[in-house]
């Protein structure tokens, strides 16, 4: 069986001196039949006590204080996990039995949070496409698989022009982003069709032909069949998401499986930097302190931006009024 080596770096640093740092990290792969842990070291400046609790989505969740006044916050986390196939679904069940099953799971606490979905401007019109894609013979593992294809050839990939706020409605308008909207809008038209599903935060391991999103933490969903459990699926490569996956979190979106947040005391700005490698051989996992420490980053304000500017815009925004100046020059 495969066993990766995983080294995520999150270094943040500061305008000017903060203090009384407030910070959850959600670092700890998840273990069960098909994910081993093998080794995990956890290294954070200032060595602070982690208090470590299971969330309501069952994760590992860290928390942890820095009250000392600090310029920088590094948290490097180097886990070994071992990892095994899941079969795939049988898909025995007549489609309608299974169907049947899954309507009587919104009563049921364990899918209601799985099974809603908030509101948005275009609720209808992805719903209708949802509907339009799935046939009436299909069963719920045909149409996930359908809906995870549609995303993947719906919508390109590109880094940077959306962000961790950024809404399904914008992403449905750009028809674009990465693997945390593609993960977003795949389970919004699960749930929207009667099909739990869940967000699920990781690593995706590299392969020979490569894959989007290695290098980063990777983003995918989960449905839940009937008489089978969850299936992870991952419209970013238009794949499942079985042994090259390894699972940190799963929630209703990133914001329950978010890798580090936190709040401070102090100035405003501030500059994060995240480094993510994964790799099968013992060099990968080296001990050369070197190697793994974080490179200082100085804090500099985007030129030609001013403050304000910095906060109120994100790159959704940034590249939307870039797109309107470029019409207006042709």
């Amino acid at each position: 069986m495969p066993i990766f080596k995983i080294k995520h770096i999150t270094n943040y640093k500061y305008e000017s001196p903060v203090r009384d740092s407030a910070n959850q990290i959600i670092l700890f792969p998840i273990k069960d039949d098909f994910q081993k842990v093998v080794k995990h070291d956890l290294n954070i400046s200032g060595s602070p006590e982690i208090e470590i609790f299971i969330d309501y989505y069952g994760n590992e969740v860290g928390t942890f204080t820095q009250n000392e006044p600090h310029n920088q916050l590094k948290i490097f986390s180097k886990v070994c996990v071992e990892t095994f196939p899941k079969p795939l679904p049988q898909d025995d069940m007549f489609s309608s039995e299974q169907w049947n099953s899954l309507a009587l799971m919104k009563y049921e606490v364990p899918y209601i949070d799985y099974l809603r979905q908030e509101t948005f401007e275009g609720i209808i019109q992805l719903k209708e496409t949802a509907l339009q894609i799935k046939t009436p013979d299909d069963t719920p593992y045909q149409t996930a698989i359908k809906y995870c294809a549609h995303v993947f050839q719906q919508f390109e990939y590109i880094k940077g022009i959306t962000a961790v706020d950024t809404t399904i409605d914008e992403i449905l308008k750009l028809k674009a982003g990465v693997c945390q909207d593609f993960a977003h809008v795949l389970t919004a038209m699960l749930r929207l069709t009667g099909i739990p599903a869940r967000y699920v935060s990781g690593y995706i391991c590299p392969n020979k032909d490569g894959m989007r999103g290695e290098g980063a933490t990777h983003a995918w969903a989960e449905a839940y069949l009937p008489e089978y459990g969850w299936l992870g699926l991952d419209p970013t490569n238009n794949c499942i998401a079985n042994e090259k996956h390894v699972r940190l979190a799963v929630g209703r979106n990133f914001t329950n499986c978010s890798p580090v947040k936190g709040v401070y005391k102090g100035g405003l700005e501030h500059f994060m930097e995240v480094n993510v490698s994964v790799g099968y051989n013992d060099d990968d996992f080296s001990d050369n302190e070197n190697y793994y420490q974080p490179k200082e980053v100085n804090y500099t304000k985007p030129s030609g931006m001013t403050t304000a500017t910095t906060r109120s815009q994100n790159s959704y925004q940034q590249y939307m009024e870039a797109m309107q100046q470029q019409q207006q020059q042709q």
